[in-house]
């Protein structure tokens, strides 16, 4: 195993550090990202700052193995979502154990992991078998040793019963789900979670009825599980990387100390755009190490000077990609 792999998820190393470190080895040991920037005439010794690292496009995950050194066998493999006949995109993972580390630190970095009991209800994903947004809820429900984490199954109404073990138990609930899921379990029969409970979205879905401003989805979230809206929560994560933003009662995402946004102009997406402006979301994810840290996503976002970003939709409305396409305006 790389030895920088033991220093990405490090919160005391600053990040500008080991950004440089992960972009010349990713030019020299992946040869995708290395002859996207040779097409740029972009070389290591070009890149003075994190925003002049050249963003490789998130399409490429659908084109082509995108791999950072010489390894054939990877540990794990997720596929994105999608229609039948559709190209999805593929991350091969070559150490489950870096997606694992990646996930647990960034989670307790915003939350206490030992707080909570994990409840996952992803309709339209379960029969993913290589789907990340499974793997990551299966971690979260390992790691709790109450016994009381567990998946929802597809049709289940919430039981009172379990709601008020788990109020015994001491431990708060987290609610993960898929946006349009969550808003199915809602309206088959209200229940009433713990006031202490949060709820966190993970997107749109492939298969929705309808589109729904996340504002308008968080509202009926918090009425019909009875809780403030600031328990309404956000998860942005895809196919495509190790590590997820959270937004916790709030419009605006916090990424982990490895991860970090660039905004990027449509037009030229070497250029960086300043704070407030919208433009495409890139995505520098240090924890994808032996794939590509460096993304261009399709969404479309802004940036503000705390590194916190908000997600507008997508750049195209009519190609919605990836795990958090909600639409948020016209």
């Amino acid at each position: 195993m790389n030895n920088l792999v033991h220093t990405i998820l490090e919160e005391e190393l600053p990040f500008g550090e080991k950004v440089f470190q992960v972009f010349r080895y990713q030019f020299e040991k992946n040869l995708i990202y290395q002859r996207f920037c040779e097409a740029l005439r972009i070389k290591p010794e070009d890149i003075r700052h994190a925003g002049d690292i050249p963003l490789l496009p998130i399409d490429a995950f659908k084109e082509g193995r995108v791999v950072t050194g010489e390894w054939d066998k990877e540990e794990l493999m997720f596929q994105s979502s999608g229609t039948s006949g559709s190209v999805r995109s593929h991350h091969y993972v070559r150490y489950a154990s870096v997606y694992r580390d990646s996930l647990l630190k960034g989670f307790n970095h915003f939350y206490d992991l030992s707080d909570f009991v994990f409840w996952g209800y992803t309709p339209g994903y379960a029969d993913n078998p290589h789907s990340s947004l499974i793997w990551m809820i299966n971690e979260l429900i390992r790691y709790d040793d109450s016994g009381l984490s567990r998946f929802l199954h597809l049709n289940e109404t919430l039981n009172i019963a379990e709601i008020d073990k788990l109020k015994r138990s001491g431990k708060r609930l987290m609610l993960f789900g898929a946006a349009f899921g969550l808003i199915d379990l809602v309206q088959r029969k209200s229940v009433s979670l713990p006031e202490d409970a949060i709820v966190m979205e993970t997107g749109g879905m492939k298969t929705h009825r309808r589109e729904m401003s996340r504002a308008d989805l968080h509202k009926n979230l918090a009425d019909g599980f009875a809780l403030p809206m600031d328990h309404i929560h956000s998860e942005y994560g895809m196919t495509e990387l190790l590590s997820q933003a959270y937004a916790r009662g709030t419009e605006w995402f916090d990424t982990p100390p490895w991860m970090k946004i660039s905004i990027r102009n449509p037009v030229n997406p070497l250029m960086e755009l300043a704070d407030g402006n919208e433009g495409l979301i890139g995505i520098l994810d240090l924890s994808n190490i032996y794939s590509c840290s460096f993304i261009l996503t399709g969404d479309a976002g802004e940036k503000r000077p705390d590194g916190t970003f908000k997600v507008n939709g997508r750049w195209q409305k009519t190609n919605l990609r990836g795990c958090n396409f909600l639409i948020d305006r016209d």
